[in-house]
């Protein structure tokens, strides 16, 4: 199954909220939050949080797209988090909180740069999509007490305020998508 699986990189604000949201949908294999698109060799959180070393939280999916379409996946992308605004998500504050794709192929690539037109061209009037949009160069995984985050403190309040809304809209607008309702 390894062989059929592709690789890509998405930054919307925390990766608390994007680790939840990208863990409950079929096709999808792992989600491993972490650190990219900086200039920083093993950036920590600490230095991220720092703003300094240019990374921004992210989380690495490996997926099956034969159970799930990248058009899938991008669609939650931009749905779950707001593109339009630069380097920030709600109360999440700084460049490591920006909206990002990295992309491990050309199709990706594309792909996403596709999709970043539809949303523009949907709305002519409404604020652009400022989301960067460029290929993988390294990935950092986050410190181990990242990982899972949200299903090891689901009544922590910022997974209360923050990410259980971002999981309702989930359920309620991509409810096919969901592993909870997967066919077997």
């Amino acid at each position: 199954m390894a062989n059929n699986t592709e690789t890509i990189v998405f930054g919307g604000g925390c990766f608390w909220c994007t680790e939840a949201v990208f863990e409950t949908l079929k096709g999808v294999i792992s989600v491993m939050p972490g650190y990219a698109g900086g200039n920083t060799p093993n950036p920590t959180y600490k230095s991220v949080s720092g703003g300094q070393t240019g990374h921004a939280e992210v989380i690495q999916i490996e997926y099956d797209p034969t159970q799930v379409s990248l058009d899938d996946l991008l669609t939650v992308f931009f749905a779950t988090h707001d593109p339009t605004t630069p380097d920030r998500q709600g109360p999440d504050v700084g460049t490591q909180y920006r909206s990002v794709i990295l992309y491990t192929t050309e199709s990706q690539k594309e792909a996403s740069e596709n999709k970043t037109k539809e949303i523009n061209n949907s709305n002519p009037d409404g604020k652009p999509v400022v989301t960067e949009v460029k290929p993988l160069d390294k990935f950092y995984p986050a410190e181990e007490y990242h990982r899972d985050f949200y299903a090891k403190n689901p009544s922590q309040a910022y997974c209360q305020v923050v990410i259980n809304p971002k999981l309702e809209k989930v359920k309620k607008d991509f409810a096919n998508l969901l592993k909870e309702n997967e066919q077997n």
